[in-house]
């Protein structure tokens, strides 16, 4: 049985905003789940009995070696994708960047990462849960990064 394909999946996901105010994207690889070589905000899979906020610590830590905190839900996106037959819930969170040396630790699922400034993010590039966190992120800051 696989996740999103045989049942729903849940996922989950952050804008992670660094001292500077800049926010961590990363570009999908060869083995992500879908959307190859789109880029999101980075999130990963949440385990069965694990808390949506506790995953994504847990994911950003293993593929970014990265800490984070949670600062706020911004969001539940619905992540349906007809074309590969997947279904995915994936709450969004705003976060804040903690400790670490951003690197890419699991290159087969990330090609790319950087730290950009929200005003510089073409929506175009985006997976679709992300391009709804970023309408919804701009609906409420703009182009500020959050307090």
């Amino acid at each position: 049985m696989q996740k999103g394909v045989d049942f729903i999946g849940v996922g989950t996901g952050a804008l992670i905003f660094n001292n500077k105010g800049k926010v961590l994207i990363s570009k999908r690889g060869i083995k992500a789940h879908n959307k190859v070589g789109k880029w999101d905000f980075p999130g990963g899979s949440v385990e069965f009995g694990e808390k949506c906020e506790d995953a994504i610590k847990r994911e950003i830590k293993e593929e970014f070696g990265i800490d984070i905190e949670i600062v706020e839900l911004l969001e539940v996106v619905n992540h349906i994708i007809p074309e590969e037959k997947q279904h995915w819930i994936s709450p969004s969170y705003i976060a804040k960047y903690i400790s670490g040396n951003a690197k890419i630790m699991e290159p087969d699922k990330i090609e790319e990462i950087k730290w950009v400034d929200i005003s510089e993010i073409d929506i175009n590039w985006l997976s679709q849960p992300s391009k709804s966190n970023f309408i919804k992120y701009k609906e409420i800051y703009g182009n500020k990064p959050p307090n």
